[in-house]
């Protein structure tokens, strides 16, 4: 094979070789390498129903508390959970005999296992409603509204709800009451086909460790949104009171619905806004991606700033609120970052710029005479076309 024509990028690494390009090609091109490339990706999926497999691996797990403590808080949260649930005794029973049966079949597990401490996060914050009022703490209403004005020399919460209008509602609501649910998937999703190995394992591990950290934080520490200083003013808080939907309350309005009035006004935690897990959520998004796809960070960090503002616009969330989610979005990214993924093949230029270098002898697409082979290096899924030797 001769060199390739690189005249406008650095020479190609050797694994860099034989990759079909993402520039240079018909639509349908692009779909067939995507296609190909979630091909090989489901390949190196375990199809395997046996459990057998999964007590195997766990006899040979070297135990130490250094590196299992988190399955014990996680546990320990959990364990919580079900004991303040309000259900019958089967039905607690039937929800870690479920985590059993998903993680030790190897099909299913390869799956939840890695999104452990997701599913603690999730049952932990659907359960808050269950904690006993004698349990909880005092709601600080006055204490966010006065940290804000003192720290960044003004309610800016309140300033960006003074005016509103139908098409700033629907800008908000988009970010915030609909991506912000999907973007977890997609990233997920691009993690497994194209991020290095390990990489989908690392974001189910850092997504539900920062969303369990702050679903106890608003439990331990409950702190009323913008909307009850609107609605009640700085009058005590307690806990038989309703949530509101506030700011997308106007979202029913202009959909005629009352989907996000009923939500909100049974929300398991009222009183969560600090810290803000939706613009944590975007931050680790954005962090996440920028690292491993940096090609288009500016469009990430554009959505955070879109989802930053939304929180505010829609009187869930002061500045205070959003600056701590961030914080502690970014304290768990670096945290519990691996060491092999600080520094991983491409040396931080990222799947989707590599396919812009250009190999001028593998590009004679001979599919319709000669199907390409999937050959894995490393975590890269390289194409080998016909007039490849």
């Amino acid at each position: 094979m001769s060199t390739p024509q690189t005249s406008s990028h650095a020479p190609l690494a050797p694994h860099q070789t034989t990759l079909v390009p993402l520039t240079s090609r018909t639509p349908f091109g692009f779909l067939r390498w995507l296609l190909l490339n979630i091909l090989a990706a489901l390949q190196r999926l375990d199809l395997s129903l046996n459990p057998s497999h999964t007590f195997v691996k766990l006899r040979r797990h070297r135990w130490s508390f250094k590196n299992d403590y988190p399955y014990l808080i996680m546990a320990f949260f959990a364990s919580i959970s079900l004991f303040v649930m309000d259900a019958s005794p089967l039905f607690k029973l039937l929800i870690p005999l479920g985590y059993l049966i998903i993680t030790t079949v190897p099909f299913l597990g390869q799956f939840f296992f890695p999104g452990t401490p997701v599913l603690a996060w999730v049952i932990t914050f659907f359960c808050a409603r269950y904690v006993p009022t004698e349990w909880r703490p005092d709601v600080h209403v006055a204490l966010l509204p006065t940290l804000e004005s003192v720290l960044y020399g003004a309610n800016i919460s309140d300033i960006l709800t003074r005016f509103t209008h139908p098409v700033l509602d629907v800008i908000a609501w988009l970010p915030y009451g609909i991506i912000h649910f999907v973007i977890p998937f997609v990233v997920a999703a691009v993690a497994f086909v194209f991020g290095p190995r390990g990489s989908i394992n690392y974001w189910g591990k850092v997504f539900g460790y920062m969303n369990l950290t702050g679903v106890v934080v608003q439990i331990v520490f409950p702190c009323s949104a913008p909307w009850y200083e609107l609605i009640h003013g700085l009058s005590p808080a307690n806990y038989s009171m309703a949530g509101s939907a506030g700011g997308l309350s106007r979202i029913d309005a202009i959909f005629h619905s009352h989907g996000y009035t009923e939500t909100f006004s049974t929300a398991p935690l009222v009183f969560g806004a600090f810290p803000s897990l939706h613009s944590g959520c975007a931050t680790l998004e954005a962090l996440f991606l920028s690292h491993f796809f940096p090609r288009f960070r500016i469009a990430y960090w554009m959505y955070c700033c879109v989802l930053y503002w939304a929180t505010m616009y829609l009187t869930h969330h002061y500045l205070i609120d959003v600056v701590g989610g961030g914080c502690l979005a970014t304290f768990f990214f670096y945290y519990l970052m691996p060491a092999e993924l600080r520094e991983w093949e491409t040396g931080g230029v990222g799947r989707f710029e590599e396919y812009d270098l250009l190999d001028r002898e593998s590009t004679s697409f001979c599919f319709h005479l000669h199907p390409p082979s999937l050959v894995a290096r490393g975590s890269f899924l390289h194409v080998r076309l016909a007039s490849d030797p």
